[in-house]
């Protein structure tokens, strides 16, 4: 049996996932960000270790809704950063506060996998 938190993995390349999606669409149709493969080969390369990961293993109960929440997270992430870097698109208030959320979301969902992970190995 796979343990939960040994899953952070597909956690890292979900959020990858998302920062590349949000990048390759701002490098393809945004006239401010400079054009860049990177995104593009990035976002190939992690949806391929997703899509392999999912063949090989099986998901513990709750972290398929953490899988979105990471991919969600790097969506964000980029909008946030990018917005920071040219200000003329906008403020970046609303993508910052749902990145704070999301992260206090994540983390208090690990927590509670671990706590469960724990309540099972003493059983």
């Amino acid at each position: 049996m796979t343990k939960p938190l040994g899953e952070k993995g597909t956690l890292l390349l979900a959020l990858i996932a998302g920062l590349s999606l949000n990048g390759s669409f701002s490098a393809l149709f945004s006239s401010i960000v400079p054009f860049s493969l990177f995104p593009l080969i990035s976002l190939v390369l992690s949806v391929y270790c997703l899509h392999h990961h999912y063949q090989d293993r099986v998901m513990p109960m709750g972290f398929p809704s953490l899988a979105a929440a990471s991919f969600l997270l790097g969506l964000l992430m980029y909008s946030a950063i990018i917005r920071v870097e040219y200000p003329v698109i906008g403020s970046n208030f609303i993508p910052a506060i749902l990145i704070v959320i999301l992260v206090f979301w994540i983390g208090r969902r690990l927590k509670v996998l671990r706590q469960t992970e724990t309540d099972h190995d003493l059983e």
